[in-house]
Parts: structure tokens; sequence; C-alpha cells
């Protein structure tokens, strides 16, 4: 609340208060005229200016000591030109404390303002958590759990049809091998190697044969995959699968070979 204001004819304090400091004023302008008009020492002309800063001093420190016994004295003792200085300064006090009053209620609205942004984020994260717990509920619960036996039965199914389409391959390389590389013939029959008499003559497999022993030789035993030339495999056979990389012959043993890893 503001303090109520009183028309008062405050002219002759003001009159009062400006003739006292002019009194004061001309005191001051005295003691000045004074310490002007005082006589200087004759300096000494070495150390000059050490002298005069002890005069300063000396000087200095008369002056702080008349202070220090002087008390303060009242400019006015008018009641009124009191009253009303003193209303002045409540009145200031007064406008500082309503700045001080607007400036906490504004840093008091801001704060809740930052609170309630603060909670409503507060309610939108633990909103997000509980839908993704729902979520991750809903997931554990939909995980179907694959027994040993279904994973084995698994297993059978994809070797079964491994062996099927191994099979079909076979079956189709045996074909085109019977078809473009056959056995070599007289009077439509294969030909059989003569022996010397006393010997037994001897039937020549066919290219898919051969292959087919290479390739169960490596499969089964991987750590000796090479096959001895016996007399029923066609030498033109072995020449035609050495010349393109098919086979290879034993380094140590040229009656043996094996099949090239192309699997690697």
């Amino acid at each position: 609340m503001s303090l109520p204001q009183q028309d008062l004819n405050l002219e002759p304090a003001k009159e009062q208060i400006l003739e006292e400091c002019e009194e004061i004023w001309k005191n001051v302008e005295e003691c000045q005229n004074k310490l002007t008009l005082q006589e200087r020492e004759n300096l000494p002309a070495t150390d000059s200016k050490l002298s005069l800063l002890l005069h300063r001093a000396k000087s200095l420190t008369a002056e702080f000591n008349q202070w220090q016994r002087r008390t303060p004295e009242i400019i006015t003792t008018n009641p009124d030109v009191l009253v009303e200085l003193g209303k002045d300064q409540l009145q200031r006090l007064e406008r500082d404390l309503e700045m001080v009053l607007s400036t906490v209620h504004a840093k008091d609205k801001k704060l809740k303002e930052d609170l309630l942004r603060e909670q409503q984020w507060l309610a939108e994260q633990q909103q997000l958590i509980d839908c993704l717990d729902q979520t991750e509920k809903e997931m554990s619960n939909q995980v179907v759990q694959f027994s040993e036996e279904r994973v084995f039965q698994e297993l059978i199914s994809k070797m079964l049809k491994i062996k099927a389409y191994k099979e079909e391959i076979l079956n189709a390389l045996g074909e085109f091998l019977e078809q473009h590389f056959p056995l070599p013939e007289d009077n439509g029959v294969k030909k059989r190697k003569t022996r010397s008499s006393g010997e037994q003559d001897v039937q020549l497999i066919t290219l898919h044969e051969i292959l087919e022993s290479l390739i169960d030789k490596l499969i089964n035993q991987p750590h000796d995959p090479y096959v001895t030339i016996s007399k029923s495999f066609w030498s033109p056979y072995i020449e035609l699968l050495l010349r393109y990389g098919i086979v290879l012959r034993h380094s140590e043993d040229p009656s043996r070979i094996r099949l090239e890893n192309f699997h690697e």
C-alpha cells in the first residue's frame, strides 16, 4: 500500500534547508581559504619530494583526527521537514519492495510453468513405459517353444530332401553321361577287354560308375579319397578326366586317382 499524500506547504522548510546548506558551504570555503593561505615551509633543495610527502601525511593525519572527534549534526530540526523526508524514504522503500515482490511473483510463475511441463513429460514417459511393458508381455506370450522332437523331425525332413535332390542329380548325370559318353560297342554289344589265354574277360564300367565311385570315396572317406584304377576302368575315360582337371593322380602312386575338391 502507498502512504497517504498530504498537501503540506514545504516552501518554508525548503528555504530553511537551503539556508543551512549555504551556511555550511561558506564554512567549508573559509577552511579551504585558510589552508591555502598558510605559509609553506621552505623545503631544502635536496630530498624535496620526500619532505613534501611527509608534510601531506601530517596534514591528512590531523584532519583525520579532527573528523574522528566530531559527531554528526542534524541538518535541520524542523518536524515538518523530518516528516516529509521520512515519508519520501518510506515511499522509496515501498517502491523497491514492490519491484522485489513483482520479481518474486514472476519467478514463482515461471517455476510453476516449468513444474507443470516436467510433470507432463513424466506422465508421457510413464505412459510410454507402460505401453512397452504391455508389448513385451504380448510378444512373450506369442513366442513358440520348439521342442527337441520337432527340431529333430525338421532335420530328418531336410536330410530326406537333400538325399532326394542328390538322387535326382545323380540320375540326371547318369543319363547325360550315358547319352554322350557311352562305352565302346562292337556290333551293338559292349566290348570286353580280352586277356591272354587262361584269364577271364573284364567288363568295362561306364563313366557314370567311375564318377560315382569317386564321389562316394570323397564323401565317405575324405581323409583318403583316392580310388585305385582297376582293369574295368576304360583308359580313354581316365585320360579325359585327367585332361580336363576333373580328377587328380596321387603324387606317389599314379595308379590311384581322386576327384578334384570342387566344393572347397
